[in-house]
């Protein structure tokens, strides 16, 4: 189905508010009457009715003004992704996002018509047709279905890697270190085995000159980040850096028809390792500011970004971390990105990151417990004043009900409106596990990811620098017994001759092998023959080089 099958998901006229409403329900629905491409959320819920000719928008224009959708567990976030990511497609717009739980992959194929989503349609007043959208699926490091997404260490860059290892800042800063010998050397971190190799040299008696002059890296510090790196494979996890690296820019492209390419990254498998695919999330996001030029204000997104599980990404982030977030969400817009952070409550989300986002769509919220009558105040606190009573319509809503502000055409929020949400065209639930593989293999991007490759990098240039200095190290100690041989054989004549013919006091083996010519020359070697300095951006994520 083509964007030109589909003008009531996007270009619908300006639209006048219902006059049967009570005016305070009017001038919610006034609010939403914006002319201009826009995606329907669903109908105002007031007074305990749904009023299907109160239609509840987002303009278009206004979805990289970034967003969050929150709500308990179980309250329809999920269905609301997939609610908006359906319209987006539709409107030439890609998405990526998340699937966690493995039900999202149903994007791909039509819905199925039932007694529910008919009711719902009416209620909404929704014209409901079965749909599916154009996707591609991913897998984290080739765990699990989907395409393999990889990155190289080089590019993940310190301040994610260390969120990944659960490093603390002194650790964080001592791996900085070890990224910028590596950079300003050239020796490009591939992998794990890169990494680790760097760490050994540079607290080996060779390689401590190094760092001296940046401050050096403990042994202690080196132990613990090489004992995060050998945790971290044995949980499988190994396989997430390497190459060939994903280029972010595939998540850019549009389907033959011109709807959006729908980018569903299956974590299923990795479910477990939370820290892990949540700072991958924000690599990619990263990238994309990395190289996406400016563009300013758009008529529609180039894409958007779910973030599912956001909390994970703020939990027991350090300073830099949550800066470069900050960073990233607040200028990214100006690229043509809009960024929807998916969690449970809007305290979840850093201030500063919260203040930027703005549009929501805030799902029922429980009040079992202190802790969570607490989280609801606070909830209704970050949303503007309104008719409704916050406190009690968020623990009354039902499932697939929302409140909801956004930014209006204008740039201006809309007033609160409490919202029955569309039932999504496409399948609400997992595709079949051979209709995904079909679709994974099928895709023209398998061939070029699905396959690791493993080329030269630091381990192997480190490793022959090693074995040339072992070399170098033999020799000299084989010179050594050749001469001690030949000085026991002759015979002195005279104290006098002897002491002539005595040599110079001799160097330790370690000073020959250290003042041998391939350990003399070994830094400047690294520097000057294995590559180009690499630059760094946000996150001290590398600047790729297409």
């Amino acid at each position: 189905m083509s964007t030109s099958e589909q003008p009531s998901k996007t270009e619908q006229p300006a639209q006048a508010p219902p006059s049967a409403l009570p005016q305070p329900a009017l001038e919610i629905a006034a609010g939403y009457a914006f002319a201009g491409p826009a995606l329907d959320l669903g109908a105002l819920l007031w007074d305990g009715q749904c009023h299907g000719d109160a239609q509840i928008r987002i303009p278009l224009s206004m979805l990289n003004r970034h967003g969050l959708v929150a709500g308990a567990t179980g309250t329809g976030k999920t269905k609301t992704l997939q609610l908006i990511a359906e319209q987006l497609s539709a409107g030439g717009v890609p998405v990526f996002l998340a699937d966690i739980k493995g039900d999202v992959s149903g994007v791909l194929a039509p819905g199925e018509a039932n007694d529910r989503v008919r009711e719902r349609a009416g209620q909404v007043g929704q014209e409901w047709t079965g749909a599916g959208f154009p996707c591609e699926f991913y897998g984290l490091g080739g765990i699990g279905p989907g395409i393999p997404l990889r990155a190289t260490v080089t590019s993940f860059g310190p301040v994610l890697l260390s969120k990944v290892l659960q490093l603390n800042q002194t650790q964080e800063q001592s791996l900085g270190l070890i990224f910028h010998y590596a950079d300003s050397k050239g020796l490009e971190l591939v992998d794990l085995k890169d990494l680790r190799a760097v760490v050994a040299f540079l607290v080996s008696d060779t390689g401590k000159a190094e760092l001296k002059n940046i401050g050096g890296l403990s042994t202690a510090t080196a132990g613990v980040i090489l004992r995060s790196i050998t945790a971290f494979e044995q949980q499988g996890a190994g396989g997430f850096f390497g190459e060939p690296e994903f280029d972010t820019s595939e998540l850019l492209r549009t389907a033959p028809d011109g709807r959006g390419l729908v980018s569903v990254l299956e974590l299923p498998a990795v479910r477990d390792k939370p820290q892990l695919f949540s700072t991958f999330l924000m690599w990619l996001l990263a990238d994309l500011f990395n190289d996406l030029p400016e563009v300013g204000d758009v008529d529609k997104p180039k894409l958007v970004f779910f973030f599912d599980e956001a909390h994970l990404l703020f939990n027991g982030a350090s300073k830099a971390f949550l800066e470069s977030i900050t960073q990233t969400v607040r200028l990214i817009r100006s690229k043509g990105v809009g960024v929807f952070f998916v969690t449970q409550t809007p305290k979840d989300v850093p201030g500063d990151v919260l203040a930027q986002l703005g549009n929501r769509v805030q799902h029922a919220l429980r009040a079992f417990t202190p802790d969570d009558a607490k989280a609801l105040k606070a909830t209704v606190r970050t949303f503007p004043n309104s008719g409704y009573d916050l406190e009690e319509v968020l623990t009354q809503l039902g499932t697939g009900e929302a409140v909801v502000t956004v930014l209006s055409d204008k740039g201006a929020p809309t007033p609160v409106a409490a919202t029955r949400l569309r039932a999504p065209q496409s399948l609400m639930g997992p595709i079949e596990a051979g209709a995904l593989d079909a679709a994974v293999k099928g895709s023209p991007l398998y061939a070029r990811y699905a396959q690791a490759v493993d080329r030269e990098s630091a381990y192997e240039k480190l490793t022959a620098e090693q074995h040339a200095a072992e070399a170098a190290a033999e020799k000299a100690a084989r010179e050594a017994d050749e001469a001690a041989a030949v000085e026991k054989a002759t015979k002195a004549t005279t104290a006098t001759e002897a002491a002539s013919r005595r040599p110079k006091k001799e160097e330790s083996l370690t000073e020959q092998v250290v003042g041998s010519g391939i350990f003399t020359s070994l830094a400047r070697s690294i520097g000057t023959q294995l590559g180009r300095e690499i630059s760094r951006s946000v996150f001290g994520t590398a600047r790729r080089r297409r």
